[in-house]
């Protein structure tokens, strides 16, 4: 499965082209679906482009969003960077009007456990966010409920490709008990290689501007689309099938 993460916590300086709006996400969630995405992961955005987890924000930015792309599965962040109480992170859930399919969850984070279920408990499946480099996925396996995940995220947060790959390794072996799937991707300047060796491997993987903001030759990406477009075909590659027409 590919998966697009549309926006992430970036501002609009770092890209111009960044879809903030939730009729700016509607637009490159169609274009992303159009080039291969299967599954959406976006942040909805208050009116000074800041993440948020308000229900209001959530409701039109998944609303809009499903309009758009009838069928694919629609995700949010519950992002510790959004609304730092946990609490109030685990209330803003149960507060949403609009449901999305799924919703991220950090699992280095505070009050991760409290956030996860509130969503379970309102039947969002729950993406469990493992990153590199911190006890995560100790935590998330020990967790009584890790079994009823959705996904793991196993997130690489290196950014120079061969630390990456390292990394990579060494989470996945980390949850190699996980009942979950798991999706592997990168980010920066490691987005690419990682995302290949996910595809080496079978898993599922994602990419969007939220991850990397340059095509593999490194010049700047125009938008989600192209990078989809790009990452079906480093996909098919590297499983070995012949490249699709684009």
């Amino acid at each position: 499965m590919l998966q697009v993460c549309l926006n992430g916590a970036r501002r609009r300086p770092e890209c111009s082209s960044l879809p903030v709006t939730p009729d700016e996400l509607a637009a490159a969630a169609r274009g992303a679906v159009a080039a291969g995405a299967e599954d959406i992961h976006l942040h909805p955005k208050d009116r000074d482009g800041r993440d948020t987890l308000e229900a209001t924000a959530v409701a039109a930015a998944v609303d809009a969003v499903r309009a758009a792309v009838p069928g694919i599965p629609v995700g949010v962040t519950t992002g510790a960077w959004a609304t730092a109480d946990p609490r109030a992170r685990a209330a803003q859930v149960r507060s949403w009007t609009v449901l999305p399919d799924h919703a991220s969850v950090n699992w280095h984070e505070d009050g991760a456990t409290e956030v996860a279920a509130a969503l379970l408990d309102r039947g969002v499946g729950v993406e469990a966010g493992i990153y590199s480099g911190t006890p995560a996925a100790q935590r998330f396996l020990a967790w009584p409920r890790s079994g009823q995940v959705l996904r793991i995220l196993a997130e690489i947060t290196e950014t120079t490709p061969q630390d990456a790959l390292r990394a990579a390794a060494g989470l996945l072996g980390q949850l190699g008990s996980a009942a979950a799937p798991i999706l592997l991707h990168g980010e920066d300047s490691a987005a690419w290689d990682v995302l290949r060796l996910a595809a080496s491997r079978g898993l599922d993987t994602r990419i969007g501007l939220e991850d990397v903001l340059h095509l593999p030759d490194g010049t700047p990406a125009p938008d989600n689309a192209t990078l989809v477009r790009l990452a079906r075909r480093t996909i098919e590659e590297a499983r070995g099938a012949r490249p699709r027409n684009s």
